[in-house]
């Protein structure tokens, strides 16, 4: 087996961002296998998948001793997720072999970043524009059938991509569900990606392209990483790491595309520099806003 402590590295401070802020597995993990360390597509997808397995419940399980899990809402988006996360490897191997599957896969992931910058974009707004949610995470209503349909987009997006299921998921859960706690989103989003990427992973396990050794060497960074991320969770800000992802992400997808660098980073910092004006505008509003007015 190659060891590299590179992808070592790489798994820890992917598995940070995930515990900390319930995004940016796939998202981050699979362009940095592609453009980095230069390992095939289908390759890079699959084995992000198997890791993501085992990374996922850790960050889960320390959310679920806290109380910060709708496990109501991890029910029904699992009913949807599993079923398509499964049939998105399918097709993601109907789309053929070789370099012109990794061409498709390339593609695949160009969108889907753009799809989970938008996402992230949208989940600054949609907080900046809702109170502070104050019920207990067990008193927020359930909407099944709205749940079970982003339980199935988001399972065909991360079975042919591994983008998604934090990154995008969580953003449309911010959207259906406007009184749950950011902590309990966190939490819920982390403990439904769990059968979501163990039926991608089974898939991939079948018919994709699973590296052992590639898989390991993220472990070896992702454990720890996701660990101290999701105990920091509940005490910890992401204004600043929201606003980075969103810039790293959005440079990544132009360079899936083949966008020369200097646009690639002029992109980039325009995006993240957008994401810093939205909190920026939140933060005020909120400190304009009376106190008492928030409960009435």
């Amino acid at each position: 087996m190659h060891f590299d402590p590179g992808l070592i590295v790489a798994g820890l401070i992917v598995g940070f961002t995930v515990g900390l802020t319930g995004m940016g597995g796939g998202a981050l993990m699979t362009p940095i296998l592609v453009l980095v360390f230069g390992i095939n597509p289908l390759a890079a997808v699959s084995s992000d998948i198997v890791a993501s397995l085992v990374m996922k419940p850790i960050g889960g399980t320390v959310h679920a001793r806290r109380g910060t899990v709708h496990m109501d809402i991890v029910k029904w988006l699992a009913m949807g997720s599993v079923p398509a996360a499964f049939a998105g490897v399918l097709i993601l191997r109907s789309l053929g072999d070789g370099t012109d599957v990794a061409a498709k896969i390339k593609t695949l992931l160009g969108v889907a970043l753009i799809v989970a910058v938008v996402a992230m974009i949208a989940r600054v707004v949609v907080q900046a524009n809702r109170r502070e949610a104050t019920l207990p995470v067990a008193e927020v209503p359930v909407r099944p059938f709205p749940t079970l349909a982003v339980g199935v987009l988001g399972g065909l997006i991360v079975g042919m991509t591994s983008v998604g299921s934090g990154s995008l998921m969580i953003v449309l859960l911010l959207m259906l569900y406007p009184r749950l706690r950011t902590s309990s989103m966190v939490g819920t989003d982390l403990v439904q990606a769990i059968p979501l990427v163990a039926s991608a992973a089974l898939g991939h396990l079948l018919f994709g392209d699973f590296k052992l050794d590639i898989t390991l060497m993220l472990l070896l960074g992702c454990i720890p990483g996701v660990y101290v991320g999701a105990r920091l969770s509940a005490r910890a800000s992401d204004r600043v790491i929201r606003p980075a992802m969103v810039a790293v992400l959005t440079g990544t997808s132009l360079k899936l595309f083949n966008v020369a660098t200097w646009p690639t980073v002029a992109a980039g910092a325009v995006v993240g520099i957008i994401v810093v004006g939205i909190q920026q505008y939140e933060a005020n509003r909120g400190e304009r806003i009376p106190v008492h007015t928030l409960d009435e």
